[in-house]
């Protein structure tokens, strides 16, 4: 109670500094000037329906933090001195004893940094708040002109843009009102031609009825932008070498025409330039006469020319690549007609091979051709070096290490067979302090990982079937075969891990791509299964309270303490409880039950193979691009090949019918995923975003679950943010287990982003889901979906965040409050930890979604 009245103060407090900070937002303003508030704008009296047509008027208000519409980063700037430096200098020149004291404390040397410090925490602040926007009327000029120029784009070419300064009766505050009155627009007439080149007349005449021009509609200037690009690159590939796109223009004529817009396309000539003259020549269509490819060769260096496919290939001093190897990653080839779809498509393979730096990619005309219509390519290549060594340091901290440090080093080698193949090599050690001393060991580090992964890339698809009519190279298709181990000590049930597979990727379109695993296997041995109940302390909890209840004090199940002892007693008393040695009624026996299913399927080795299908579609442009989507579609299967294998080697099964592949169970279920991410991008700097997941497992032949490194979990930094990680579900049981998984999962993510000050950012989110047991053998009621009715499990956090943008990553903290908890009690549920106290801090690197 005392918690909670200490948090209504604090946030009572802020509250209050807010709203008497607010008094001081005119306090940089001038006498007979005033800050703009809001500008109001009326498009034929009511509100724009665009929202980018609110960030045209040249002055915006200052930037407001959403929901409490707060100027932060203005009051931010007002606590800065308008002059520091001099009015620290002008102290220091007017109190000549203070000085002296504080030189006698500081010396005259430590002073000056204190003067400098000052002065340069007072330019910070002024750096990340932002000054008062008064209001000019020049700049008001400059937004109406904006204003009329965005509706003349749109076809209204007699737009009238008004305005009044709107004084509030807050002192020095005014709003801008901006009023549009539209008029009629202006719709498109004809559109005629005027084309100098005949070679280019005849390619317009191909493609005119897909011009984006059309008769009846009304006119919008993006609309000439966008056609004269589709022009440029409709005639650049197929083979206009020399067109530039200031050779394309449209022009229009609107007078005396009714409000009808008439206009002429015209494509100029081509422009030679000689010493001081120019001249004008009919574009011409170029086709390929030679492809020359020149690896790590300088024009005095050339010893041999090799001629493959068409291709020549200078050779220096030595030949480091197949000739295969370098003709594959070009698209532009001998007799074609030019095109800069190929160009780009071969800079992009080029630069995906990992060997090179950037080509340089050149064309000049064949010195030997007559007809003036014949092109030279030149792909120079300038190879990387065939070795490279990364070393990464890093330290760690989780809920199982105090504190760790670990080392990460790779190593790649280029071009191993001579066709720009890549062997990345890479180990991985770490060594940290437990948390908790419940291994035994007293060694300050007692904690150990050790890894070591190697992958090997070929640029193209390793597969004995011919596969270029279904995944030509143009799709950047690639081969990877991969190996791995990885070793854990005083972690968990001390597992062993060797995983390896075979996978295909290709990009069908720039936005969509395509991954394979033929092969993914992988193999998981615990090294100390009796360690169960050690590391699950919830599952033993749950156990001794049983054996409390049962009233055993039997040194064959309980230590000097009167607890089960581990792992005798545990081992002991679970099997005395199922074969009925030991009587219990029908909870109990239940409860017992489902403990030691849960410890045989998480302290059991996996066997897994499996092969699975990945599609991706993903539109956005780069890192900074916030107005994107991307799904991502995933079809994974597991089991049936060894199935195949064991029914035809005659391999028996077990006693509950199951088959062992090397003294293991093998793993066989299906399991398909569907990810979808949507970002929205509003004006100054503010982003929507979403997320939906939806995941199931279903396990079937030689399997009732699912491995517990291939089932779902919930809760943590990159998903519902209100709960830790495996913290959440399943489904109504309120997270009893130390790691609470399952097979099916639900979740729904919404963030909204904005900027407060400088790099930092804010955001508002809320994250629903939950995960369940379904068709395997779990038998908790609480924990298996069963019908559409268990939908009301699902889980809601909500909460906000800080984060700081350092440009190539961003910091962030989360914090997240369980707002609908379903383990709670029905009548319980709803709002009832939206507390301080009860709130859960996530630290994360870069954003969850």
């Amino acid at each position: 109670m005392m918690k909670d009245t200490c948090g209504v103060k604090i946030v009572f407090i802020i509250f209050a500094t807010l709203i008497l900070s607010a008094c001081n937002a005119i306090k940089r303003v001038p006498d007979g000037q005033k800050l703009l508030v809001e500008n109001i704008i009326r498009v034929d009296s009511l509100k724009p329906k665009d929202s980018r047509v609110g960030t045209l008027p040249v002055q915006q208000p200052n930037q407001k933090i959403p929901l409490i519409n707060y100027p932060l980063r203005l009051h931010i700037y007002n606590l800065a001195r308008p002059n520091r430096d001099s009015i620290y200098l002008k102290w220091m020149q007017e109190n000549p004893e203070a000085l002296k004291r504080r030189n006698a404390i500081l010396s005259e040397k430590q002073t000056m940094r204190l003067g400098e410090s000052l002065v340069g925490f007072n330019n910070w602040l002024k750096r990340t708040g932002e000054a008062p926007v008064l209001i000019e009327k020049d700049l008001i000029e400059k937004s109406k002109d904006r204003l009329r120029k965005w509706y003349w784009n749109q076809g209204y070419f007699n737009a009238e843009v008004d305005h009044k300064v709107l004084d509030l009766k807050a002192k020095k505050r005014s709003k801008i009102a901006y009023y549009i009155n539209r008029h009629e627009p202006y719709f498109i007439d004809s559109l005629k031609t005027d084309i100098k080149s005949p070679a280019l007349d005849s390619l317009y005449e191909l493609t005119k009825d897909k011009s984006l021009i059309i008769s009846g509609e009304q006119y919008f200037s993006p609309l000439y932008s966008q056609e004269r690009d589709r022009l440029f690159s409709y005639m650049r590939n197929r083979g206009a070498y020399y067109l530039e796109k200031e050779n394309i223009r449209f022009e229009a004529d609107t007078v005396n025409t009714g409000k009808k817009v008439n206009s002429i396309l015209k494509i100029s000539q081509r422009e030679i330039r000689e010493e001081d003259s120019s001249r004008y020549v009919n574009h011409q269509l170029y086709r390929i006469k030679d492809v020359i490819i020149a690896p790590d060769v300088l024009p005095n260096e050339v010893q041999d020319t090799v001629v493959y496919n068409g291709y020549k290939i200078l050779v220096g001093k030595e030949s480091k690549y197949r000739p295969k190897s370098l003709t594959d990653a070009v698209f532009t080839q001998q007799g074609d007609i030019y095109r800069d779809l190929d160009r780009s498509r071969t800079y992009k393979r080029i630069t995906e091979l990992r060997s090179f730096f950037a080509p340089s990619i050149s064309y000049y005309p064949d010195p030997n051709d007559s007809t003036s219509n014949e092109l030279i390519a030149r792909i120079d290549l300038q190879s990387k070096k065939k070795f490279e060594l990364n070393f990464v340091p890093e330290a760690t901290h989780s809920n199982i290490q105090a504190f760790g440090i670990g080392l990460n080093t790779s190593l790649l080698m280029r071009n191993i067979f001579r066709g720009s193949e890549t062997l990345d090599i890479s180990f991985r050690g770490n060594v940290g302090a437990s948390a908790n001393a419940s291994n035994g060991d007293t060694r300050f580090f007692d904690l150990q990982e050790l890894g070591a992964d190697a992958k090997l890339t070929f640029p193209r698809m390793f597969i004995p079937i011919r596969t270029d009519s279904l995944i030509p190279k143009y799709m950047s298709p690639s081969t990877d075969f991969s190996l791995g181990f990885f070793s854990q000590t005083n972690i968990g049930l001390d597992k062993q891990s060797v995983n390896g597979g075979l996978s295909y990727n290709w990009e069908q379109t720039p936005i969509k791509s395509t991954r394979v695993d033929l092969v993914n296997a992988q193999y998981v041995r615990n090294l100390d299964p009796d360690d169960f109940f050690s590391v699950y302390q919830s599952s033993y909890g749950s156990l001794n309270d049983i054996a409390d209840q049962l009233n055993i004090v039997d040194p064959t199940y309980v230590n000097e303490n009167q607890n089960l002892s581990i792992p005798d007693g545990t081992r002991a008393f679970t099997r005395d409880v199922l074969n009925g040695t030991i009587p219990t009624n029908n909870d109990q026996l239940s409860s017992v039950r489902n403990i030691e299913e849960r410890r045989d399927r998480l302290s059991q080795d996996n066997l897994i193979i499996s092969s699975s299908y990945n599609w991706v579609r993903n539109n956005r442009q780069g890192i900074y691009d916030n107005d994107f989507s991307r799904l991502s579609l995933r079809l994974e299967v597991a089991g049936n090949v060894l199935s195949a294998i064991s029914d035809v080697a005659g391999i028996e099964e077990s006693a509950d019918g199951k088959r062992e592949v090397f003294g293991v169970e093998y793993s066989q279920y299906v399991k398909p995923e569907i990810d979808y991410i949507k970002h929205w991008q509003y004006v100054n700097g503010h982003v929507f975003a979403i997320r939906t997941f939806g995941g199931i497992a279903i396990p079937y032949g030689n399997s009732d679950n699912i491995p517990f490194i291939r089932s779902f979990f919930a809760g943590g930094p990159n998903d519902n943010r209100a709960w830790q990680a495996y913290e959440l579900g399943p489904g109504s049981t309120g997270g009893i287990n130390d790691f609470n998984e399952a097979n099916m999962k639900i979740a729904l993510n919404a963030e909204y982003r904005f900027p407060i000050a400088g790099a930092f950012q804010g955001a508002v989110f809320a994250d629903a889901g939950n995960i369940w047991n379904v068709l395997d053998s779990e038998d908790n009621p609480d924990a298996i979906f069963r019908s559409w009715k268990d939908l009301s499990e699902i889980a809601l956090g909500t909460g906000f965040g800080i984060r700081y943008d350092f440009g190539f990553f961003v910091l962030r903290f989360d914090t997240g409050f369980k707002t609908y908890d379903p383990g709670k009690e029905e009548g319980d549920r709803w709002l009832n930890q939206v507390k301080l106290s009860d709130a859960v801090l996530n630290v994360g690197i870069n954003y969850p979604f």
